[in-house]
């Protein structure tokens, strides 16, 4: 089966969904040891679209995006993909892992001068429909508790989402594609990410998105 490019994709989901640790970027949270402060952000090339903040230092380490999670970002800024919002759903382990992955996403940049929280915000009129952590309402089963959540937030049904998590530490994404369905029978199409989201994953998970469409009867 053949990647797909962004102008071969003719239909794509409302929704996109990604995790953090270890899918949009290579870090896992809950081993950061500082909450960053605007001291530190590395600055670097963003893709040749310019000069932007590239890492945040958490102490000794620095959080980056995956280059396949930049370029899906940056392909979304640009309008490619008309009528779609993006939206996060990460188990973060405790609220201090939370608190840094927030602060990483107020820092990380896009574009020049567009963070990954400002797209975001962006997408939704300034309000945070994004699930992040594990507490309260939240859990560590994404199917049972981040994607309904994400789908009463959003008025966006499961079978108009189109998720990347790593499944690294659990299988979120056979869980969330097993149970989360509307009644059609259609649901959210996953694609896992063990190795992060890489340019690969990311035309991977438009063209499983459109292969499922058309074996469904929704033709591109």
């Amino acid at each position: 089966m053949s990647a797909a490019t962004p102008e071969s994709v003719s239909i794509h989901p409302k929704l996109l969904v990604f995790d953090l640790d270890a899918c949009l970027w290579d870090k896992e949270m809950f081993e950061m040891e500082a909450i960053p402060t605007e001291s530190d952000a590395v600055l670097g090339d963003l893709n040749g679209r310019g000069t932007g903040c590239v890492g945040v230092m958490s102490a000794r380490d620095k959080i980056s995006l995956h280059r396949g999670a930049l370029l899906a970002l940056q392909e979304h800024a640009d309008g490619r993909y008309p009528g779609m919002r993006v939206a996060l759903a990460s188990s973060a382990n405790t609220p201090f892992a939370e608190r840094v992955g927030r602060k990483a996403l107020a820092m990380l940049e896009v574009l020049p001068g567009l963070t990954v929280w400002d797209l975001l915000m962006r997408d939704w009129g300034g309000v945070d429909v994004n699930q992040i952590g594990r507490q309260p309402p939240l859990s560590p089963n994404k199917a049972e508790t981040h994607f309904p959540r994400l789908r009463e937030a959003t008025g966006i049904g499961f079978d108009q989402m189109l998720f990347f998590d790593d499944c690294n530490w659990s299988d979120h994404c056979a869980m969330v594609a097993n149970q989360c369905k509307e009644a059609s029978g259609l649901g959210v199409v996953t694609l896992r990410t063990p190795r992060g989201l890489g340019v690969d994953e990311w035309r991977a998970g438009l063209e499983a998105w459109r292969v499922e469409r058309r074996i469904a009867g929704v033709e591109p």
